[in-house]
């Protein structure tokens, strides 16, 4: 099998294109290299001869059509977007131009190939989203974000996203084009970009610097290790049903504060500080606009239908992950430079 994977020098994408490598899967990594994108996330497996790389920007239409024409993928995995839901406050524009018009591009783009081809009963077109186009939950532990729950977006990021998922559906339910959604919860680990909540926690600690928590820390995430969801994903991109999504989720609900100190304790095993526990580093700083008080997902579909579920625990990923940034200072050193990085964004 062959697939086009968008996004795949990316957090989620990159582990994508190298657990789809080890599976000798043959991989076309199609990625704008944008500044949340690191080409060295595929420096493992970028000499195989089941990868090729192109430098595409899924705004550029003309350039898809020729990258489908050069490579005929027999699938297709989205994962191209603007992700960070703090960016997306201080800049919409990116994140329509590339969320929602990138994905109709991706979609045109693939119906034409596909039907040029004969319309193959194989191919698939696989929409990687997020659990937050679901919006929030309330404080009991029963309520869950299914397959069936209501759109609520809340933030420009999530309403970008929101507004994919709707294009994906409607190309399927219209032009008949084979579709699979899956709507995850927050990934987390290894070559996670150095603006997202635990790598900033592990590199402000490393360097004495607080720990920023947004409100009071009550704000729920589930965490899933990202290369559980990539396992998760090439499950569904062989064995999911046409039209149909599945919610991936790590089932390890945690408060943010919770989470931060989970970590400030894997630290003071592993990197001890003179200063004393890094607990002591962290700081409330004032909420973000809009911040959505919990996701959770109910993974039922997914562990019934394709019998998939999480392998990595909370307390198994976040150590190894502590470790990685530990034993990887010159993959997230450069990376500290990039515009916006360790600065406070999003405050509306």
């Amino acid at each position: 099998m062959k697939i086009m994977v968008t996004g795949g020098a990316g957090f989620i994408g990159s582990a994508v294109v190298r657990q789809a490598i080890r599976e000798n899967l043959e991989i076309v990594n199609v990625d704008a290299l944008t500044y949340a994108s690191c080409i060295e996330n595929v420096a493992s497996v970028s000499n195989s001869p089941n990868y090729a790389f192109e430098h595409v920007d899924i705004r550029d239409r003309a350039a898809l059509d020729r990258v489908f024409e050069g490579h005929k993928p027999d699938a297709v995995m989205h994962l191209a977007a603007e992700s960070h839901v703090d960016r997306s406050i201080d800049g919409p524009s990116d994140f329509i131009e590339t969320n929602i018009n990138g994905t109709f591009n991706m979609l045109e783009a693939a119906r034409a190939y596909w039907q040029d081809c004969g319309r193959p009963d194989g191919f698939r077109f696989h929409h990687i989203s997020t659990d937050e186009v679901f919006g929030t939950l309330s404080d009991d532990k029963e309520e869950l974000f299914t397959e069936q729950t209501s759109y609520d977006p809340r933030s420009p990021y999530s309403a970008s996203k929101a507004a994919s998922d709707h294009l994906v559906r409607a190309w399927h339910e219209t032009y008949g084009l084979p579709v699979v959604l899956t709507n995850c919860s927050n990934n987390y680990g290894p070559y996670h970009f150095p603006e997202k909540l635990i790598p900033v926690v592990i590199l402000n600690a490393l360097e004495g610097k607080a720990l920023p928590i947004y409100g009071d820390g009550s704000n729920v995430r589930d965490w899933l290790y990202v290369e559980d969801h990539a396992d998760a994903l090439l499950t569904v991109i062989r064995h999911g049903k046409i039209g149909r999504s599945y919610n991936i989720g790590g089932e390890n609900e945690r408060t943010n504060l919770e989470l931060v100190t989970t970590l400030c304790r894997i630290l003071d095993d592993l990197r001890p500080r003179d200063g004393g526990p890094y607990e002591n580093l962290i700081t409330f700083v004032t909420d973000r606009p809009g911040h959505d008080a919990r996701y959770a997902i109910d993974p039922t579909r997914i562990r019934d239908e394709l019998g998939w579920r999480p392998s990595v625990t909370i307390e198994e990923g976040l150590r190894k992950t502590v470790q990685w940034y530990l034993d990887n200072e010159e993959w997230w050193r450069p990376l500290q430079k990039r515009d916006g990085v360790g600065k406070r964004l999003g405050t509306g």
